[in-house]
């Protein structure tokens, strides 16, 4: 299943969400906001509700192959506004490692 990056942003409600364009834009997104995120993503993905997604298992467990893992880094570093690793979601493999991981690289950006 391919997700076209536009498509699924205009979809996303925190995408749509002015405070948290702003919040990209100021790089003050919070764990909470990531987390948010990589739920609704991986929800649309999988066809699945949000609620269905819990943010402790890893991604493997959702059955994402290589090509659906590099999609979401790109569309990630997209939302987030810098350039992600495609292998970061192997180096921190659930939601919310992954967040946490990303909201503290985003405080120490310049």
């Amino acid at each position: 299943m391919e997700i076209q990056t536009t498509q699924f942003t205009e979809e996303m409600p925190l995408a749509d969400d002015d405070n948290v364009k702003e919040s990209v834009q100021n790089n003050s997104l919070t764990i909470t906001e990531i987390k948010a995120w990589l739920t609704s993503y991986l929800a649309e993905l999988l066809e699945i509700e949000p609620d269905e997604v819990d943010v402790k298992t890893p991604f493997n467990r959702y059955g994402l192959d290589s090509a659906a893992a590099m999609g979401m880094s790109g569309d990630l570093g997209e939302w987030l506004g810098f350039e992600l690793d495609p292998t970061l979601i192997y180096d921190y493999p659930t939601i919310e490692v992954l967040a946490e991981h990303l909201s503290e690289k985003d405080k120490a950006k310049p």
